[in-house]
């Protein structure tokens, strides 16, 4: 499998912003550039309408909301399918526990909406035997969740640390292949997975496609020649790809206009060349309309309504790009 020389720089999560040296800026002008100038072409390739973002909805995206009030929402956000959150960011989760497999399913065919992804950091990557089997009963074919093994590394030690962990998914990914569903990786921070070389080396490490990568602009530097280059590298490893950026973070309270600039369309994040790089590889994963509120558990805005509102502001913004 090709893949790019890895930068060799780790990415560290800071609520102040992230930095990029003048080289790295200089060795990714020319990705921006391009972006640019396929957007401005209008080509047939570039125009061409069968690309299109496939959305999914994020159930902690209104807290604790109940599944009863959110699911209805999905189609109004323009997704398809709903990923589903457990505590401490929501508790839907652990509402389809006491709803019961069957009647979830019934509230999901009620309003046609597919249980696309279950979120699962609590678990692990190592743990999730039985969650791949409910999702499989449920028709669904993603897991989220973070990595596991030692932190801020790089060079080949990096390499070596994500090779162990890649060897240590065999038995996990065997289960994934036989229920269907494709694990994804967050590129979490500080977490083994988390730099733009930890994922280029878990995409050429990784011993099935069931192992992948949800990719988190938040986490990176927030240098869109950069990140567009990075989606190039990774291609068909992406599954989910989460259209949200780092704003002014989400671990300080901050007023709720400061808080929602990690929204498309609000911080200063241009994903025009994000979008430009998405189409280059053709990417069919899911999308998601992302945030942390602070604290945990609460939704992004006071009411549901809100909510989908701002959900679709973001939306309205990545479709003018497209």
């Amino acid at each position: 499998m090709s893949i790019r020389t890895p930068l060799g720089a780790q990415s560290k999560e800071k609520d102040a912003g992230h930095a990029l040296t003048r080289r790295d800026a200089l060795r990714f002008g020319g990705v921006a550039l391009a972006a640019a100038c396929a957007t401005k072409r209008g080509s047939s390739e570039e125009t061409s309408p069968e690309f299109r973002l496939k959305y999914i909805l994020g159930s902690c995206m209104y807290g604790y909301g109940k599944l009863a009030d959110i699911v209805p929402e999905v189609q109004k956000t323009g997704a398809t399918a709903l990923d589903i959150w457990p505590k401490v960011h929501g508790n839907q989760r652990e509402q389809l526990d006491e709803l019961g497999e069957e009647a979830f399913a019934q509230l999901l065919d009620k309003h046609e909406v597919k249980l696309g992804c279950i979120t699962q950091y609590k678990l692990g990557p190592l743990k999730l035997q039985s969650e791949m089997r409910l999702a499989k009963r449920l028709g669904c074919h993603t897991i989220v969740c973070g990595s596991v093994g030692p932190k801020g590394l790089s060079g080949s030690e990096l390499k070596e640390a994500v090779r162990k962990f890649a060897e240590q998914m065999k038995p996990h990914l065997a289960v994934a292949e036989e229920t269907g569903v494709t694990i994804a990786i967050e590129n979490h921070g500080n977490a083994l997975v988390e730099s733009p070389d930890s994922l280029k080396w878990l995409r050429e490490l990784r011993s099935s496609e069931h192992l992948a990568i949800a990719l988190a602009p938040y986490h990176l530097p927030q240098n869109e020649t950069l990140l567009a280059s990075l989606i190039e590298d990774l291609g068909s490893s992406i599954r989910m790809f989460y259209a949200w950026q780092h704003g002014m973070g989400c671990h300080t309270k901050l007023p709720k206009e400061q808080e929602l600039l990690q929204m498309p369309g609000r911080g200063k994040l241009d994903f025009a060349p994000l979008l430009a790089a998405l189409r280059k590889i053709g990417y069919r994963g899911w999308t998601e309309i992302f945030m942390h509120p602070v604290p945990r558990g609460i939704a992004i805005l006071d009411s549901t309504e809100q909510v989908t509102d701002e959900i679709n502001r973001s939306r309205k913004y990545l479709g003018e790009l497209l």
